[in-house]
């Protein structure tokens, strides 16, 4: 983590200072300080320097053939608002690691290393203290290193008190292990993995309805269970990270993996299958988290809008042989992770089948 107002350090102002521009130096110096330790926990052995350089150092793992080298980008989105709105801030560094690390795994790939790049207008150490306590807990929950990253301060860009992130994931698998589609077969069976709750997409609708409907993201309601409204909507991504890299260890076939971001299952899942290849889903095989139904409700929202914008419970799948579809389904389980069988690998051109 590097705090770098570098292009105006040397600038010398004749009617004001630096800080008088909004600017803070000395509150950049104090939370470099603070999240130290918070950094440090996510260090593998291949970490090399610490803090404070102008780039971060990380020598590849030993043992690879024909390494390749998986990158990915993204942000948490307008969740953060719902963050700004509660005064809570050590759960969306978690969703940002997870937006990534999930993405670059449906290639098989282990996580490496991470970077952040947080943006505010007036930088406030204890906040975005917490902001990087929640990135490091998805390091570590991911395997990858903290390695570094960047913190501007923006007054007259953001309002003060409000940031904005984006995180960048480099991992590494082996070339022959690389999973691409290529493998898929009509007769797989797709084991779907329960996600947590919204995870990090959605938000300008789930937003919208609130605000229609005037609610307060400290109500709670009988059938979401005891938890107020925004502790249900700050529910950090699920990261799937261990438990898949285990089951691809331990020797399960698995032929191609899907993130179940924005865009639901008709998004995403089409983007590991073959050009002559769809999926038919069984909506009834798994149980929904009851914050879709109550946000269709609230919203009067259509099957067709609730799947093309939330993930409605399943958040990553995996396409495997039909013959490992019980094991799976049980090994996942084992590692904690609620497991569904959800569908199958038919002829067609790239749709998701059956939802409704």
């Amino acid at each position: 983590m590097v705090f770098t107002p570098r292009y105006l350090r040397h600038v010398k102002v004749n009617i004001m200072d630096y800080q008088q521009a909004g600017v803070n130096i000395e509150a950049g110096r104090s939370f470099v300080e603070q999240i130290g330790s918070f950094v440090q926990k996510t260090h593998r052995k291949e970490v090399l320097g610490g803090l404070g350089g102008f780039g971060g150092y990380f020598q590849l793992p030993t043992g690879y053939t024909e390494p390749i080298l998986i990158s990915a980008t993204d942000g948490v989105g307008t969740k953060l608002k719902i963050a700004h709105s509660l005064n809570h801030h050590n759960t969306v560094g978690v969703d940002l690691v997870a937006m990534c690390v999930n993405d670059i795994l449906t290639c098989g790939a282990e996580p490496l290393f991470f970077l952040d790049y947080i943006a505010t207008g007036k930088l406030q150490p204890q906040q975005l203290t917490a902001v990087v306590e929640g990135i490091s807990v998805g390091c570590v929950a991911s395997g990858c290193a903290l390695l570094g990253g960047e913190t501007a301060e923006m007054p007259g860009f953001y309002q003060g008190g409000e940031y904005d992130l984006a995180g960048f994931c480099v991992g590494i698998v082996e070339k022959r292990k690389l999973l691409d589609g290529s493998r898929v077969k009509v007769g797989d069976r797709a084991i779907g993995l329960a996600s947590a709750g919204l995870h990090s997409n959605g938000f300008s609708l789930v937003r919208q309805i609130i605000a229609e409907q005037g609610i307060n993201w400290l109500d709670r309601f009988p059938e979401l269970g005891e938890e107020s409204l925004g502790e249900i909507a700050l529910t950090p991504t699920q990261i799937y990270v261990k438990p898949v890299l285990e089951a691809i260890r331990v020797g399960y076939d698995i032929h191609a993996m899907a993130h179940i971001t924005g865009g639901g299952l008709p998004e995403n899942l089409p983007r590991c299958l073959g050009s002559d290849q769809s999926v038919q889903i069984n909506g009834e095989n798994w149980s929904m988290p009851p914050i879709f139904s109550w946000l269709a409700q609230k919203g009067n929202l259509t099957s067709e809008t609730l799947y093309n914008t939330f993930n409605m419970g399943i958040g990553y799948v995996l396409i495997v042989p039909p013959t490992l579809r019980d094991d799976l389904v049980g090994f996942f389980n084992e590692q904690g992770i609620t497991a569904y069988d959800i569908g199958e690998v038919v002829p067609g051109t790239g749709e998701v089948i059956g939802l409704t």
